[in-house]
Formats: structure tokens, C-alpha cells, sequence
């Protein structure tokens, strides 16, 4: 029963972005640009996204979407992720996963309720998992750099619920005093906030500009940086 409230990745995508009437007539660009990944300290890749809001009222969302090229010696792998999220509190609703190249596999969440239900498909097989809806739920994909934009207005001292789909991890980051420095997007010096999420060992760098994009990524413990190389508007 559980498995038919899910749909392949490739038709699911399309449906999820033309499902709202809104989003075409309605659809405002939060944000938009591009990251160059490195891994172990050498040029790895490039993550272009777009972050949009659509709808009004109660039926607004936000949906960010990207394609990200990675190489991590394995040969070229291709990330195509897409999450809805509410725009009142940031909080995960869905979110989709393709990934194609030197891995292949398929993988969706959604929130049902008190949890998230998760769906992997991949060449061994199919995976079903749940994860606990604590309030506040975000969806960090591992190595998804744009998806730190929804932890932009996180105070310092919280502890906010993450579930990372690919690694199946479910964990909660809390947030350090922002740092203010400066910092350059390509060749354009940018004031900057950085803000410091950690679990035990795992921390994470975020700098954001002023309007809460993400201009930065650090994630000491994967040897994984994320550079902002543009900035629109």
C-alpha cells in the first residue's frame, strides 16, 4: 500500500512543478545562480539553482531546484533535486532526487502527518524509510548547497530537525552567533554573515548576504566547499 503514494522521480517532477495554477502566472525568482564545488581541496563541479515562490496566501510555496555536476574521480555524476517548502517557516513538505551518471537512483520524501516517508530507489533495489516530523524540519540533501537558503533566518542557540535523504540521517544542527566578514563572490567583495551549524562533529559554514542567500558552504569534515560565483539583483 505504501509504495503507490509515491511516483517515479521522471513523472513526478514534472507533476509537482505544474501542479500549483499559480506557479506559472505567479511564480516570483527568490533567488538564482551558481556554485563551484571542490572536494579535497580540487575543483569538483557546479551546482546552477533557482529558488521560487508561488501562490499567494495560504496556498503559497516555495520550490528550489538544481543541476549539479559533480566529478569525484569516479567519473561525471548529474544531482537533479527539487523541494517544496513553506514560506512562512521554511519547513520541508516534499522533495525528489535524480541522480544519474556514475550512480543512478531515484529518490523521494514527503510529509504525511507526524512523519516523512522516503522512497530510494536504486540498481539494487527499492528502500522505504520514515523519519520523525519534529516541528521545523528541514531538507538538507548531502552535497546541495543552495538548501542552506531555508536555514537563513535561524536564531542562534536553536536546534533545528534535519534529514538528509541520501545518507538516510535524521539529525538536529544548532546554530552558532553570526560572524559578520567579508567575503568575495567572484570579483565582487560582499559583506557577509556566517553562521556555524553543528551536531557533535558534524559542522557546517553558511555565509549569508544581507537578503538571506547563500554565498558560501564549508563542510570541514567531507572536505567540501561550495562558492557562490554570482549574485542577482
Amino acid at each position: 500500500m505504501l509504495a503507490r503514494a509515491f511516483l517515479p522521480v521522471a513523472l513526478a517532477l514534472p507533476a509537482l512543478l505544474t501542479a500549483p495554477m499559480s506557479v506559472a502566472t505567479q511564480s516570483v525568482v527568490v533567488d538564482e545562480g551558481t556554485f563551484v564545488v571542490s572536494l579535497e581541496g580540487s575543483p569538483a563541479g557546479t551546482e546552477r539553482f533557482t529558488i521560487r515562490r508561488a501562490g499567494v496566501g495560504d496556498d503559497a510555496i516555495v520550490i528550489a531546484n538544481a543541476v549539479i555536476h559533480l566529478d569525484r574521480g569516479e567519473g561525471p555524476t548529474e544531482l537533479r533535486p527539487l523541494l517544496e517548502a513553506v514560506p512562512l517557516d521554511d519547513v520541508s513538505t516534499n522533495y525528489q532526487l535524480k541522480v544519474s551518471g556514475a550512480e543512478n537512483s531515484e529518490l523521494s520524501v514527503r510529509l504525511a502527518g507526524r512523519r516523512y516517508i522516503s522512497r530510494i530507489q536504486t540498481e539494487a533495489g527499492d528502500e522505504e524509510r520514515e523519519f520523525l516530523a519534529r516541528p521545523g524540519t528541514r531538507i538538507l540533501e548531502e552535497g546541495v548547497a543552495h538548501h542552506y537558503y531555508f536555514l537563513r533566518a535561524v536564531r542562534e542557540g536553536s536546534a533545528t530537525p534535519v534529514i538528509e535523504p541520501r545518507t538516510r540521517r535524521q539529525l538536529q544542527l544548532v546554530a552558532s552567533a553570526p560572524v559578520e566578514e567579508e567575503i568575495r563572490v567572484g570579483a565582487t567583495p560582499v559583506r557577509a554573515r556566517k553562521v556555524t551549524f553543528s551536531a557533535a562533529d558534524d559542522v557546517r559554514h553558511v555565509w549569508f548576504d544581507g537578503q538571506g542567500r547563500v554565498l558560501r558552504v564549508e563542510i570541514p569534515a567531507r572536505a567540501y566547499v561550495a562558492e557562490r560565483q554570482d549574485l542577482v539583483g
